[in-house]
């Protein structure tokens, strides 16, 4: 008898260990040769107050462009992210950077594509055929939660993907929700919350397919790893506690 229940105990434990297909699988909803389009409207990041833009001039004539340009420190062989970044133009808090000859420039609420088209229409006054390229040098994202490698990751890429920061933290444990993924984002000064489900494929043309600087990312733990955080939840422990009882209950009983 005593066999037979922890045959049963054993046996209960791993059907609770399991996971199920739908439970890891990602985008199980995707057929053959279809997959929704993403929003390219939100590929390119909006500027926002404190970010820090790298600009860069060319035109036919190099030295028309110096007026309009600061004085590099280095040379740009040698030049790390955080000389860059000390050289770069800071958002203010009033939206506006203030840029060599031309002043105070609205900057916030443009994305980098749409900030390069506007510098390139004022200079274009002053300097002929001249080329703007804008980049932010401040790019970041945190991963937390059930992923390999929670952290902040610094990108040097222009646009970047949900799936491609879950890749770089590593990918969500066999113990992360893939249908509870938390994007918190701040637009305009205000938080938003929105819920991803890894198992679809809806979110993908939405504005959360690509990600902003300063997104913050939440994979929850599924049921099992909650539980197993708690000492009675834990099914090896939980097993450990009954095997003993037994063996107590039949040494007593001879």
């Amino acid at each position: 008898m005593t066999k037979k229940i922890i045959l049963l105990l054993v046996i209960v434990a791993t059907i609770v260990g399991c996971a199920s297909k739908k439970d890891v699988i990602y985008f199980q909803d995707l057929a053959e040769g279809e997959i929704p389009q993403p929003d390219t409207t939100s590929r390119y990041p909006k500027i926002q107050v404190n970010d820090i833009l790298k600009i860069d001039l060319t035109a036919l004539n190099p030295e028309a462009v110096i007026p309009y340009q600061f004085e590099k420190t280095t040379t740009m062989q040698s030049r790390s992210t955080e000389i860059m970044m000390l050289e770069g133009f800071v958002v203010g808090d009033d939206g506006f950077i203030n840029y060599p000859s031309l002043g105070k420039i609205k900057a916030e609420g443009f994305t980098t594509r749409g900030f390069q088209k506007k510098m390139e229409e004022l200079l274009s006054v002053y300097v002929k055929d001249v080329s703007v390229r804008v980049r932010l040098l401040n790019f970041k994202i945190t991963v937390l939660g059930e992923v390999s490698k929670p952290g902040t990751i610094s990108l040097t890429e222009e646009s970047v993907t949900l799936p491609q920061a879950l890749g770089l933290a590593g990918d969500l444990t066999i113990s992360g929700q893939r249908e509870n993924v938390l994007v918190i984002r701040t637009v305009d000064g205000k938080r938003e919350t929105k819920r991803i489900d890894m198992t679809k494929t809806d979110w993908m043309n939405s504005p959360y397919y690509y990600l902003r600087q300063n997104d913050f990312i939440y994979v929850a733990p599924n049921g099992p790893r909650v539980a197993s955080s708690g000492f009675v939840g834990n099914v090896g422990t939980l097993l450990s506690v009954v095997s003993i009882l037994l063996t107590v209950v039949v040494l007593l009983s001879r």
